[in-house]
């Protein structure tokens, strides 16, 4: 009796010790956009980004010009056109604006996809160098801050008093 107990002992020990283990894994934060923005290739990025949205910027406005033209055309001829050529002009009015809507729907669809696809390898990049450090320093898991409000964490300098009085910003 007393050697199985003995054996019940040790083997409560021994999962109680595998428990306390696994309660210790390390948890590390990082604000994952800051490094990406921190990246040089992520300029060039940013201005591709910007020149392709541009095009489509482009294109809304001046199909918004004619539009915009259309709306004040019929306003001014309103009152001297017959039914049927108001209806007309209405029907070409809400044709112009679905156009409109679809192309601002397609225009944003684009500029998402190209973001994605022209940002990955940003994000592969760092989401690299993230992993290997927390492998070399022993972190089990690494939140994303800029994801996420970190209500707790260990204690650190908060550089944001700092960084704003430099800028001059209260």
């Amino acid at each position: 009796m007393k050697k199985v107990f003995k054996v019940a002992l040790v083997a409560v020990c021994i999962m109680l010790a595998g428990n306390f283990a696994k309660a210790q894994s390390k948890i590390g934060y990082i604000a994952q956009e800051e490094v990406i923005s921190a990246l040089p290739e992520a300029k060039t990025v940013q201005k591709q980004l910007e020149d392709y949205s541009k095009t489509w910027t482009d294109q809304l406005g001046t199909l918004n010009n004619t539009y915009q033209k259309t709306i004040k055309e019929y306003q001014d001829q309103e009152k001297t056109m017959t039914d049927a050529a108001k209806a007309a002009k209405i029907a070409e009015i809400q044709d112009m604006q679905k156009r409109l809507d679809d192309q601002q729907t397609l225009a944003r669809q684009s500029v998402d996809a190209k973001s994605n696809e022209w940002s990955k390898p940003l994000f592969d990049k760092v989401r690299g160098a993230i992993n290997a450090v927390a492998k070399e320093k022993g972190y089990a898991y690494v939140i994303n801050t800029s994801q996420t409000e970190l209500l707790v964490a260990p204690d650190a300098d908060n550089l944001l008093a700092a960084v704003k009085a430099k800028l001059g910003l209260k």
